[in-house]
């Protein structure tokens, strides 16, 4: 399939790299909750993305995207859509190649994700809500002439994603499964790609919310397809559409996808605060849900890699989604 992303891809993108984001650590989870939740032969890793720059893996593709921008290109500056951290992303690349960034970014997006945008120095606009966004973007693109760096389709990007599944089978050997989150399908498209070339028989789960399944839609339809609103407390999650390059990859490469609860979702971000101590927002503890519920018996007794692919939230935001119970 032309879509493939190849090892040598994948590894020139992680050269590419090296020294401009992190190799995020992977922590074993071995708590007496967690050993009673799963049992003592079932091994679970979580990959921190949590501590990338920018704090999520969203660095990763937009600095790969950024950095193959021609001189004309950078002099035009670059745009992106996001309900944060692709915006956050996009605005530390730009930095990083000396171009200007002009962020749209959903209403409701978590002020501390605003915040850090423009600290990085993005120009932020906002819409009212994705499908409005979508719109409000490419309208900047075409008026403006910069380029759009998509928050989950395109080779690059899926690149960047494949550099953390990369890093990932190297810091543990001989996983069972792994598992991670899907939105629009750029990471676990990347993720996925790299697993399947240097780990065949390991499984891959993607994960998405109950009230953000575009991507089950596209699986059960063949084809990309969009869903009429996104309601979900995940709203990293929350991409109105799949798209063709991100949905090939994940079709090739992901046995099989699972749905979590915004309960569930909450129930995981309690569950990492008491036996990881990691502070996320609902979609860095989606992987989590997933094993912790539809994964749990299906994976008993395996070596599971989880992917805590990022957290930019502040602290009230915080606060108020782990006290809710549904």
């Amino acid at each position: 399939m032309s879509h493939a992303l190849t090892l040598r891809e994948i590894r020139n993108a992680a050269e590419a790299l090296d020294g401009r984001i992190r190799r995020t650590p992977v922590h074993e989870l071995r708590t007496p909750e967690s050993l009673a939740v799963w049992g003592a032969q079932t091994r679970v890793f979580l990959k921190l993305e949590v501590l990338q720059l920018t704090g999520t893996f969203k660095a990763r593709g937009a600095l790969l995207n950024a950095l193959a921008l021609s001189d004309e290109q950078r002099a035009r500056g670059v745009t992106a859509i996001s309900a944060g951290n692709h915006a956050i992303a996009v605005a530390f690349a730009a930095e990083a190649v000396g171009a200007a960034a002009k962020v749209v970014m959903i209403a409701t997006a978590n002020p501390l994700r605003v915040d850090l945008c423009r600290a990085y120095g993005a120009e932020v606009v906002f819409a009212p809500d994705a499908h409005a966004g979508f719109a409000a973007v490419k309208e900047i693109e075409a008026r403006e002439s910069r380029t759009l760096i998509h928050p989950f389709e395109g080779r690059l990007t899926a690149l960047g994603a494949a550099t953390l599944g990369w890093e990932l089978c190297s810091q543990v050997e001989a996983l069972d499964a792994v598992v991670v989150p899907i939105g629009g399908g750029g990471l676990c498209a990347g993720v996925a790609s790299a697993v399947k070339l240097l780990a065949p028989g390991c499984r891959v789960y993607g994960v998405e919310p109950e009230g953000a399944d575009s991507m089950h839609r596209s699986f059960a339809a063949g084809e990309p397809r969009a869903i009429e609103r996104v309601s979900t407390i995940a709203d990293s999650l929350g991409a109105p559409y799949a798209l063709p390059f991100s949905f090939e990859l994940c079709r090739r490469n992901v046995d099989e996808l699972v749905k979590v609860s915004d309960a569930e979702l909450r129930a995981a971000m309690r569950f990492l605060l008491r036996n990881a101590k990691l502070a996320v927002e609902p979609a860095g503890a989606a992987a989590t849900a997933a094993l912790l519920g539809p994964l749990r018996e299906r994976c008993a007794g395996q070596r599971v890699g989880l992917i805590v692919c990022g957290s930019n939230i502040d602290e009230a935001s915080y606060a108020k989604l782990i006290a809710e119970e549904s």
